[in-house]
């Protein structure tokens, strides 16, 4: 996150991962629903109550957050204290083993392999896993690869979670992105699951930090205690928009749909074409290549943004420095020129 904020403006940005932004144009009725008061006590009622309703869940099940990333982290203060055992997939989205580590846990990872396809791998799980492992952390699609985890390999997660006495926490912030037989949140699934999202990456609103977790009552009632000493309130205007957003979220998904199936069907395409780029399946709006005979493709990424003005995100800061990470959430003429400058550039570095 220091590296996506403190880097030059590239001209065309594959590495930041939302989609392509709405606009107050997108949210019928967003102007006259703009207000600063209201009451947030356990998070704006309104907005817990359409969160609940869009996932088929009592609201007792729902906390909001200030984001994905925010719902990570109030979700790990909840379930973590100093010297407990953490576990977390590899390659991994930093901000997440960073919030357990700042809340005084251990972190160890286990491996998501490309050759497997980025499944989890469970009895790999169930080795690493000690009496003072706490939580696991996950991400579905997951990040860097948009790759989906096999149900099947949830279902022995949850199991072996509720005889080994752990949570399991899944960001699933890009699983609207999922179009085509998408799971239900893993919150559905196992009282041990914790699920977190946002309608950042999957409806391009991250501007709202309009983030949620779902959970048991048990948990999430300890959930909203954590954020009672983060921010104790909601911001009322996001919150009250977040709510026009919940209303009109059918259209905002057929809007996200039509960039999404665009970019995503551009870029399989041209992966087709790039021997060099080894890379899973992808279902989210992210794809995570490997730069075959390099050992860190950061030198490749920094080329890339000196002589096209095109950023992606360098595979060292998720743990796996061969790769880069790909982001196509945004405007399909903008993302067709991008990876139209990433094979300008792997022409000269990495012929075929």
């Amino acid at each position: 996150m220091e590296w996506a904020k403190a880097r030059p403006r590239p001209e065309i940005d594959l590495a930041g991962s939302n989609l392509y932004a709405c606009t107050l144009d997108d949210l019928p009725g967003a102007r006259d629903a703009v207000d600063i008061a209201g009451e947030s006590p356990d998070g704006y009622p309104p907005l817990v109550e359409a969160i609940a309703r869009r996932h088929g869940l009592a609201s007792d099940r729902v906390a909001t957050a200030s984001g994905c990333s925010g719902a990570n982290f109030l979700a790990c203060a909840a379930l973590l204290e100093p010297g407990d055992e953490v576990l977390v997939e590899s390659p991994f989205y930093d901000p997440m083993p960073a919030a357990a580590r700042l809340l005084g846990a251990s972190v160890s990872t286990f491996e998501r392999r490309l050759e497997d396809g980025y499944d989890v791998d469970v009895d790999r799980i169930a080795a690493a896993v000690t009496p003072r492992t706490r939580l696991v952390l996950l991400s579905n699609p997951h990040n860097p690869s948009g790759a989906l985890a096999l149900p099947a390999s949830l279902l022995a997660l949850g199991a072996l979670a509720a005889r080994r006495g752990f949570h399991v926490l899944v960001d699933e912030v890009y699983l609207d992105t999922v179009f085509e037989g998408r799971p239900a949140p893993a919150a559905t699934i196992s009282p041990s699951f914790v699920s977190t999202s946002s309608l950042a990456k999957a409806y391009g609103l991250a501007s709202l930090r309009c983030g949620w977790t779902l959970a048991d009552p048990e948990v999430t009632h300890k959930i909203r205690r954590a954020r009672d000493l983060v921010d104790v309130w909601a911001p009322m205007p996001a919150d009250r928009l977040a709510v026009v957003a919940f209303a009109n979220l059918d259209a905002i998904a057929a809007r996200a749909r039509e960039i999404v199936e665009t970019n995503r069907g551009a870029v399989n395409a041209w992966l087709g074409r790039r021997p060099e780029l080894v890379c899973a399946t992808s279902h989210a709006t992210i794809a995570f290549p490997r730069l075959e005979r390099f050992a860190d493709a950061s030198p490749f990424a920094a080329r890339l943004f000196a002589e096209t003005g095109t950023a992606v995100a360098p595979g060292r800061f998720f743990g796996a420095p061969a790769h880069f990470r790909l982001a196509f959430g945004g405007r399909p003429d903008l993302v067709a020129a991008g990876l139209s400058a990433i094979s300008s550039v792997l022409d000269t570095v990495a012929p075929a």
